[in-house]
This record gives structure tokens, C-alpha cells and sequence, in this order.
């Protein structure tokens, strides 16, 4: 089960200029976001622990996004 909700994803796509979006892609681009979601998060968390910190923090976010 995925933790994202498939409404808002929906509207995302509409948004990027989808007329119409099939439950397949919906169901794809949920994967996609997830999976990028998991390593972002990965990424920070090592980035939180070099800098001898628990929390995860904005900066680490942003750090492990590039």
C-alpha cells in the first residue's frame, strides 16, 4: 500500500497539462515519487548523522536533493 494519497497526484498531473490521467500512470508516478522520496530521505538521514545529529533537519533535505 502507498503511503501517497492518488487524488493529489492526480491534480498534480492535470496540473503539469493532462487532460485526462489513467490509473496506470497514477499508479506509476506514485512509485517514481516514492522511490526518489526514499532516497532523498536516505541521503539526508546520512547527512543528519555526520553532522552528529537525530533529527533530520530542512538543510539536510536540501543537501541530499542535489
Amino acid at each position: 500500500m502507498s503511503e501517497i494519497p492518488r487524488a493529489p497526484i492526480e491534480r498534480l498531473v492535470k496540473r503539469a497539462g493532462a487532460e485526462r490521467v489513467s490509473d496506470g500512470a497514477v499508479d506509476a508516478m506514485i512509485d517514481t515519487l516514492e522511490e526518489e522520496a526514499i532516497k532523498i530521505a536516505t541521503r539526508a538521514i546520512k547527512l543528519a548523522r555526520h553532522a552528529g545529529r537525530k533529527t533530520v533537519v530542512e538543510e539536510d533535505i536540501k543537501l541530499a536533493r542535489a
